[in-house]
């Protein structure tokens, strides 16, 4: 691109952030830091465990515990939750987990105006961003506000090797959408392609290693860093159709969101790449394997990591197809090639039946 018709906006916030192997340990510093004495903890029911050792941690000194944070943040959860915030004396809010428990986080700090800390213990990246996705009445409702960004987020990568293999892929190819999406967003910009391409190249070379040894401290931070590029990525820029679509699955037939996002990743790309021939020539760069070809690429990452690649396998009915199609069909969104009803049905169509992603659509 000639520099003197490069232009972009970037903005950036006052988040904190500490990665490494034990940084846990600082967590108690990082709470006084903020100006707070007895946060509410917050996790999923399969994470309720972690609120003692939290507990531990910081001597005692917490308002309580929500465990109830739910896939695709369903309004009545966060509701409940705030009710029981108010009955608390809760000076901050401190969530552990993945997307989950940081999407409730988000709500809660949105409605009350506490601090929140984030503990990631997945590669989900939304602890990066201002963006919130509620669900009610089968509709998944996306709400951008940079007061919803946590003020510390906390990588420990030792916290992210008990992560199941198979939610590390899927987890991982969730991250990695946030940053290719990225590098052809309407409002792109150098620095998110430094990021992005990094970050990409980081899961999709570390992934693998996860999977063959779980227990692997130099692939798991390298995962885990890529997630957080990736991540920062998604913070800033907007999304276009793979999110879009995803958020339809997500919301209307409440699909696992890290398994949507890694099934959907190479056809929602197939679709888009005849209109971003430089992002596909990049990316075929740095995806292992893509022989020139990023989608081959990517095809031949979600195979090697053994993760399901059809939606069907996900609970999605055929009879959906069409509901999803038209409910994408109803948003305003901008994607580099123009959305087209029958092209993104036959899209669904592929990625329901587990087909490989392909640009012939």
């Amino acid at each position: 691109m000639d520099a003197e018709s490069r232009s972009f906006e970037y903005n950036e916030s006052s988040q904190r952030v500490l990665f490494g192997k034990g940084v846990l340990a600082k967590l108690a510093t990082e709470v006084a830091a903020l100006g707070c004495k007895a946060p509410l903890l917050l996790t999923t029911p399969q994470q309720a465990s972690a609120v003692q050792d939290l507990t531990q941690i910081l001597n005692g000194h917490v308002a309580g515990s929500f465990t109830r944070a739910t896939m695709h943040t369903p309004t009545d959860v966060t509701e409940e939750a705030l009710v029981y915030a108010k009955t608390t004396n809760a000076d901050c809010l401190l969530s552990i987990g993945g997307g989950s428990t940081v999407g409730l986080g988000k709500a809660l700090s949105l409605r009350t105006g506490l601090p929140h800390i984030c503990i990631a213990t997945t590669y989900a990246g939304s602890e990066m961003t201002p963006i919130l996705g509620e669900t009610k009445n089968q509709q998944k409702v996306t709400r951008v506000d940079r007061a919803a960004i946590p003020k510390v987020v906390i990588y420990d990568v030792n916290l992210t090797l008990s992560l199941p293999t198979g939610m590390s892929a899927t987890s991982g190819l969730n991250a990695m959408a946030h940053a290719v999406e990225a590098l052809y967003a309407k409002d792109t910009s150098p620095i998110v392609r430094i990021f992005a391409l990094e970050g990409i190249r980081a899961l999709a070379s570390s992934l693998p290693g996860v999977m063959e040894n779980s227990q692997s401290i130099a692939f798991r931070s390298e995962a885990l860093l890529g997630a957080w590029l990736c991540g920062k990525c998604l913070a800033m820029t907007t999304v276009a159709l793979h999110h879009k679509l995803c958020h339809v699955l997500g919301g209307t037939l409440n699909l696992p969101h890290a398994e949507t996002h890694a099934i959907v990743l190479p056809h929602a790309l197939a679709y888009t790449a005849p209109d971003i021939p430089q992002v596909m020539k990049d990316l075929a760069e740095i995806i292992p394997h893509s022989e020139g070809d990023a989608i081959q690429g990517l095809n031949r990452l979600v195979s090697k990591l053994g993760i399901s690649s059809s939606l069907k396998a996900l609970g999605m009915k055929e009879e959906d197809i069409e509901l999803v199609t038209d409910n994408v069909m109803m948003l305003t969104f901008w994607n580099p090639r123009p959305v087209n009803k029958d092209s993104i049905q036959k899209m669904i169509r592929r990625a329901w039946l587990g087909e490989q992603a392909s640009v012939d659509i």
